[in-house]
């Protein structure tokens, strides 16, 4: 029986894995891809915006969603029973692409498939990695690009750990760094890498499929020549970092509540904040994104009939957030 190729996209908050895997979808060819998505926090953002794309490939019954949790933390739980069922489909799937949280450590679940329910049916294609330039250079990500890990950071530890099960990595969002410092942060980060890895730029996650698949890593196969930080734990928690939503009413004033926004990330130190905003006259929803100080928003679709329009925004940071004062801040 032929194995199931599955790859593993990974990387800290906010690198562009949705980007990545948007772009994936619009340019399949008509392969049969599904996704399992999984996101740190109770509200399944990256679905719904993945959803509301427009491509005709990502169906509903292809996308499964893995919420309110990291994957790394859930896998006898939660994926192994999905990929079950993804595998005993009557109409099976060619890949199998899946995306982690941004704070998943990547190697339980590359361990998941050396499982006798798993091994015999699927093999982890490769572990992509995406990683965000900017931030690389300038941000949270930056104390994974020195020369010594950093083992009190719990950020740079997760990144870490993401960059050593790597088989290819994307160094993205090189649009918004200048040359020079861009081949700065590409020499630092290929100076951490394994011989064997596959280091790329990218803008908007714009890579062709052909460079994504079919990479035949068997990756639960190399595991001992990929040591990480926490491979010593007996069990791995995210009691470092913590995420919650708030939920409000119409927004009237776009751009003041987007200044807004920025101002409370600044001053709270929120590492990711996504979700949706239900503007008043307007038949789209719209989404916005941000990572650090850096905010995006725009329109994705209508909203439907069925469904309630509310502004939901998930707020993702290191223990000791101030919800009450953040969600106050985002209400007024």
């Amino acid at each position: 029986m032929k194995k199931i190729p599955a790859t593993i996209i990974t990387g800290f908050l906010g690198a562009g894995k949705t980007s990545l895997i948007r772009h994936l979808m619009g340019n399949a060819g008509g392969r049969r891809i599904a996704l399992i998505i999984n996101e740190f926090g109770e509200v399944g953002v990256d679905r719904e915006m993945l959803l509301g794309c427009g491509i005709e490939s990502c169906a509903p019954g292809d996308i499964i969603e893995l919420a309110n949790g990291c994957i790394c933390c859930t896998v006898a739980d939660d994926f192994l029973p999905t990929m079950t069922r993804l595998l005993e489909r009557s109409i099976q799937p060619e890949h199998i692409v899946i995306e982690t949280s941004g704070l998943a450590l990547p190697k339980p679940l590359v361990q998941a498939f050396t499982w006798p329910e798993v091994k015999a049916r699927s093999s982890v294609d490769g572990v992509i990695v995406m990683i965000d330039a900017e931030r690389l250079l300038t941000g949270i990500a930056s104390p994974a690009a020195t020369a010594t890990p950093v083992h009190d950071n719990p950020v740079a530890e997760v990144f870490e750990d993401q960059l050593a099960l790597a088989d290819l990595v994307i160094l993205n969002k090189t649009d918004l760094v200048e040359g020079q410092a861009l081949d700065r942060a590409e020499a630092a980060l290929r100076a951490r890498l394994r011989p064997a890895v596959k280091l790329m730029r990218a803008a908007h996650g714009a890579l062709p499929p052909s460079v994504l698949l079919g990479l035949a890593a068997a990756t639960e196969e190399d595991l001992a020549n990929r040591p990480t930080l926490h491979d010593l734990e007996a069990e791995h928690d995210h009691e470092d970092f913590e995420s919650f939503v708030v939920t409000r009413g119409p927004i009237a004033d776009m751009e003041g509540f987007l200044a807004r926004l920025g101002s409370v990330i600044s001053a709270h130190e929120i590492l990711r904040c996504k979700g949706f905003l239900d503007l008043p006259g307007k038949e789209f929803r719209h989404v916005v994104q941000a990572v650090g100080a850096r905010l995006q928003a725009y329109f994705d679709r209508p909203w439907r009939r069925d469904e309630t329009r509310l502004t939901r925004l998930v707020v993702i940071g290191q223990k000791g957030l101030d919800r009450a004062a953040i969600a106050m801040a985002l209400q007024g």
